[in-house]
């Protein structure tokens, strides 16, 4: 396994205080991070994924969907293009802080999609019944700066709605 620690980095699809949960069901708690292309952290995290393939996997290749490391240009979300992403989860709650180290909660309102963070993550490779991949842990999080939210974009206020008088379920036969 291979410690890595992102600095600067925004945080996408944030279940860092509950787990996320897919098709009704309850996953892992996870974070995608966003890294500029011309972060030279980029090359650290390639270089950390060659030595995994060489040492596990005698330096043969995986399939672009095997691993955590991604071209944000391949994949249509806001604010993806120029980057490379990395997702990163763990069964168990990772470390939340702030910019003064201090412990931060849900209610704290900090983290969110769209935020800048600095990450611990811990890549690995798994060989198991589930195939092969190269998966990253989430460790620990710290809040760095706002952003612009992720998903904020379309919003619904009450004056989008007429006033609607003496309305009965027969008007909407």
């Amino acid at each position: 396994m291979t410690k890595i620690k992102v600095l600067n980095a925004r945080l996408s699809f944030a279940s860092l205080f509950r787990k996320a949960t897919f098709g009704g069901e309850e996953t892992k708690f996870e974070g995608t991070f966003l890294i500029p292309k011309s972060d030279p952290k980029v090359d650290e995290i390639n270089a950390a994924i060659e030595a995994l393939l060489k040492e596990r996997h005698k330096g043969k290749p995986l399939a672009g969907d095997k691993v955590c490391f991604k071209d944000g240009d391949d994949i249509d979300y806001d604010g993806y293009a120029g980057h490379m992403s990395i997702k990163a989860s763990s069964n168990k709650r990772p470390m939340v802080i702030g910019t003064d180290r201090a412990p931060l909660t849900e209610e704290d309102g900090k983290i969110y999609s769209g935020c800048y963070v600095n990450a611990i993550l811990e890549l690995w490779f798994q060989d198991n019944q589930y195939g092969k991949r190269i998966n990253a842990n989430l460790l620990a999080v710290q809040f760095v700066k706002d952003g612009q939210p992720f998903g904020d974009g379309v919003t619904a206020s009450v004056d989008d709605f007429d006033e609607l008088d003496d309305v009965s379920a027969e008007d909407f036969v």
